[in-house]
């Protein structure tokens, strides 16, 4: 491959990969369920772009079904399933956080100087794809870590964890793809956890009229005040 086209590839896939942290990003400062399902959405659309160029960046035509299995999962129907329960429950209400929006941003944006600074020295003698794409998607599995910490609501808790599992997905792809077993049983898995979660989701709303954490905490804590 011409040393040219190789840099072109390259660069497409860390733009790729670049996009997928950018809406990680985004994801943080969305202050409506809405929002950060659409937000999410499309960040499935981008790791699907990004996995599908992987394919075409290796060699390996077996991660354009990761793509597709991403695409189709991710972008269209956890989304809509998403939208289907806030319409049922009836929350389309701002989001609660445990910190401001500002606050937030400052920590994942440390998140993200600390991803840089950890893999880099560790990868480097890896390919350069596979160096900056184990960067970004580090930063990402740390962003859908803070995410889940610092939202009160269930449902983009739950958004949270789904944005993490995008952040492995990153990794492995870069790092010269996974079994395809693998990618298939993984994304079977997003989706059974899924359909638990929104059972689960009912039935909490079902039961406390709510599906804010921190109204359910002080409940539980009632109830011990009383036994």
């Amino acid at each position: 491959m011409a040393a040219g086209t190789s840099t072109f590839l390259f660069d497409i896939a860390h733009l790729l990969a670049g996009g997928v942290l950018v809406l990680s990003l985004m994801l943080l400062v969305q202050d409506r369920l809405t929002a950060v399902i659409n937000v999410f959405a499309l960040q499935a659309v981008v790791l699907a772009l990004s996995v599908g160029w992987q394919s075409l960046v290796q060699g390996a035509p077996h991660l354009l079904v990761t793509a597709l299995i991403t695409l189709l999962a991710k972008a269209l129907i956890i989304p809509t399933a998403l939208h289907r329960i806030v319409r049922k429950l009836d929350v389309h209400r701002e989001i609660e956080r445990v910190i401001g929006g500002g606050p937030t941003m400052l920590a994942g944006l440390g998140l993200v100087a600390l991803s840089i600074l950890v893999v880099h020295p560790v990868v480097e003698t890896a390919d350069p794809v596979a160096r900056e794409d184990f960067a970004f998607a580090l930063a990402v599995v740390l962003l859908g870590l803070l995410m889940m910490i610092t939202r009160r609501n269930a449902v983009s808790q739950v958004v949270g964890f789904m944005s993490l599992e995008n952040g492995l997905i990153l990794a492995a792809t870069g790092a010269k793809g996974m079994p395809l077993v693998v990618e298939v049983s993984v994304a079977f898995s997003v989706l059974i956890a899924f359909i638990v979660f929104g059972v689960f989701v009912f039935r909490i709303r079902e039961r406390f009229d709510t599906v804010d954490v921190n109204v359910l905490e002080r409940f539980r804590g009632e109830q011990r005040e009383h036994l």
